[in-house]
């Protein structure tokens, strides 16, 4: 198990990710803000949703996921039909444009992130992957999740971490690596809003 000191370090080099986060977001053309970004990004890897399912996936309020599909909507990347279970919603779809803008965004990524690594062996940024997908993993999907009960009393944690299932593989970064652009589109930021109280 580590010690407490290793998940010191470990918070302070987590909260240092941003900088990635940063550097990924000024390589995104000005026409394709970040909220924008990650709605075509959730689109191409769900698929069509309704704007419910994709402020949720967001963790947005439902006000500010309308602007960011207004946005996208605007420019052609997306079309909103009529929802055949339900006359009342809309599904959200990619278009042509929108895989198209959508493939350039996962371009930059994917060459800002070879630039960035290019002095890294595959096997390192496989490792990286598979660490990530583990931490990831551990924590489950934070955007639903309640705080854990000893956090929540204010007992420190020592956890373990738990063994990652075989599949989680296959979700790491959506399964691209540095060195395999061509596989899958890169997340080009994953959202990190958080929902506003009702």
């Amino acid at each position: 198990m580590a010690k407490q000191a290793q998940f010191e370090e470990l918070a302070r080099q987590l909260s240092a990710v941003g900088a990635v986060k940063r550097d990924l977001g000024r390589i995104l053309p000005p026409e394709c803000p970040t909220g924008s970004a990650a709605v075509l990004t959730l689109l191409g890897r769900h698929g069509s949703m309704r704007m419910s399912k994709l402020a949720e996936l967001l963790a947005v309020d439902m006000s500010v996921t309308s602007r960011h599909v207004a946005h996208v909507a605007e420019r052609g990347w997306i079309e909103r039909s009529a929802d055949p279970a339900d006359k009342r919603s809309r599904i959200l779809h990619l278009t042509p444009a929108g895989e198209a803008t959508l493939l350039d965004l996962s371009r930059r990524s994917t060459e800002l992130l070879a630039e960035r690594l290019g002095d890294w062996s595959d096997e390192e940024v496989d490792q990286l992957i598979r660490l990530m997908t583990r931490l990831r993993d551990s924590f489950g999907d934070c955007r639903a999740a309640a705080p854990h009960p000893r956090l929540a009393a204010g007992t420190a944690l020592a956890p373990s971490i738990p063994k990652a299932p075989a599949e989680a593989m296959d979700r790491a970064m959506d399964k691209t690596t540095v060195t395999s652009a061509a596989r899958a589109p890169t997340p080009v930021l994953e959202p990190t809003t958080t929902r506003t109280p009702a």
